[in-house]
């Protein structure tokens, strides 16, 4: 739960982000009459992710127990980890000249007359967050036992749309940069944990023979099977019988992607300062 709340909170402030500076932007230069088409490119987006989100699911479910199961849920860890590390890191650099690309590219669309070209933008931007949120959801569905999902997603996608109402329709301000920062450092732990399933997947399928005793046994302790233990795998990518290879991988992932993250934002601040 606390993984779908994180994922759907980050993605959600930055989807909610991008059709509030459409919005606002369509609102100042007199263009209200295309709200409509932001609103058909957003609702496309969140349909589009839905539907190949529930065909991708009910169709490894039908698999359920199989190699090729396996085989799709490594690939679905590995993707995920890769986009989630990926799209921290660039948020971090370039969300101060989000606005200004949207706002240039609604310019450009109006002067041309492009009929779709708006719905387009907007199915474009929010797509891309959408689809990134199916993929994560799956990741967090393959990874635990399902429960809490639902309701940690629908909370963070409802507390991401009262920040956006509160930045934007009531003109308070929120550090989006920090907030990004927070959420950015949880959702590379969470990845962590995904890179973790994804070696005890290809170790079981044979992929990764090497280092694959595990080093202790804590089910007795805390087993993955319980309700807090399937939240400590699915956040924190806790395992009752880890490898030397998933330990290894986890310690240099973190050391190395937050080390990375907490530096460039650092940089990425000052060159706010001093421009």
């Amino acid at each position: 739960m606390i993984a779908a709340f994180t994922i759907f909170l980050r993605e959600g402030i930055e989807a909610s982000m991008i059709v509030a500076i459409l919005f606002a932007y369509l609102d100042k230069i007199g263009q209200r009459r295309h709200f409509k088409d932001i609103i058909i490119g957003v609702v496309s987006a969140l349909l589009l992710a839905i539907a190949a989100g529930t065909i991708i699911f009910f169709t490894i479910k039908t698999y359920a127990g199989t190699t090729f199961q396996d085989v799709f849920e490594t690939v679905t860890y590995l993707f995920a980890t890769v986009v989630m590390t990926f799209m921290t890191f660039w948020m971090s650099r370039h969300a101060r000249d989000l606005s200004g690309a949207l706002k240039s590219k609604a310019s450009e669309v109006i002067e041309s007359k492009a009929r779709f070209g708006l719905a387009a933008i907007a199915f474009q931007a929010v797509g891309r967050e959408s689809l990134e949120t199916m993929v994560f959801t799956l990741a967090i569905v393959f990874a635990s036992s399902g429960q809490g999902i639902i309701i940690g997603g629908a909370a963070g996608l409802a507390v991401s749309l009262l920040i956006a109402f509160w930045i934007y329709k009531l003109g308070h301000r929120l550090n989006i940069g920090k907030a990004f920062k927070v959420m950015g450092i949880a959702l590379m732990i969470f990845s962590a944990g995904l890179l973790v399933d994804a070696i005890e997947n290809m170790q079981g399928l044979g992929w990764l023979p090497i280092l694959s005793k595990p080093l202790w046994n804590s089910s007795s302790i805390l087993s993955e099977q319980s309700a807090f233990g399937d939240i400590v795998h699915t956040f924190f990518g806790y395992s009752a019988q880890p490898t030397p290879l998933q330990v290894i991988a986890y310690v240099l992932y973190l050391s190395i992607t937050v080390s990375f993250f907490v530096i460039i934002s650092k940089h990425t601040n000052k060159a706010r300062v001093n421009s």
